[in-house]
């Protein structure tokens, strides 16, 4: 008999940025220095050093609007991954003034420009759910986005910074 996947089963992560102490607290607690914080009417942009094996810098985008944490991820020569864009749905919003949160809603899509878009992580909501993380509203909302995102995307010719503009989303990179 084979065995199944096994699920990383977790409660959602939540993110923590702090603009005023220019701090990003990762969802294990270890707050960050953060190089750029910039603030957009459709989100807020942040830039970071990281201590990752795999990863030595990244820049995110949190678009509330869309459900959607963009990220680029500076990969160590010997950890390149065939990507351009890492989007995480989620809840993305100002917490106050100077502070925003994230809550990780599981799935992720993977964006290869010009190529294509990967949703991955379905079992990983589907299992949340199930262990009552996620209520069904909030499930079918991640869905949702999601769908939304690769829609989108991929009738901009797989181009997520094309479909973001016809949008009327600009958003930049370091």
């Amino acid at each position: 008999m084979t065995q199944g996947h096994v699920v990383d089963l977790h409660r959602p992560k939540v993110e923590y940025f702090d603009l005023a102490g220019s701090t990003n607290t990762d969802p294990k607690g270890f707050v960050r220095p953060v190089e750029t914080y910039r603030t957009e009417p459709w989100g807020l942009y942040m830039a970071r050093t990281a201590d990752h094996p795999e990863f030595h810098y990244l820049e995110s985008w949190l678009l509330p609007e869309l459900s959607l944490r963009a990220t680029i991820f500076h990969f160590r020569p010997t950890h390149r991954r065939d990507q351009d864009f890492y989007l995480d749905i989620g809840d993305f919003e100002a917490a106050g003034p100077q502070m925003w949160k994230s809550v990780d809603h599981y799935l992720d899509i993977v964006v290869r420009t010009g190529r294509e878009a990967i949703l991955l992580d379905v079992d990983e909501l589907l299992a949340a759910h199930a262990a009552g993380y996620l209520t069904a509203s909030q499930a079918q909302q991640a869905i949702e986005a999601a769908t939304r995102a690769i829609d989108g995307i991929a009738s901009h010719g797989y181009d997520f910074e094309s479909w973001l503009r016809s949008r009327g989303i600009e958003i930049g990179w370091r």
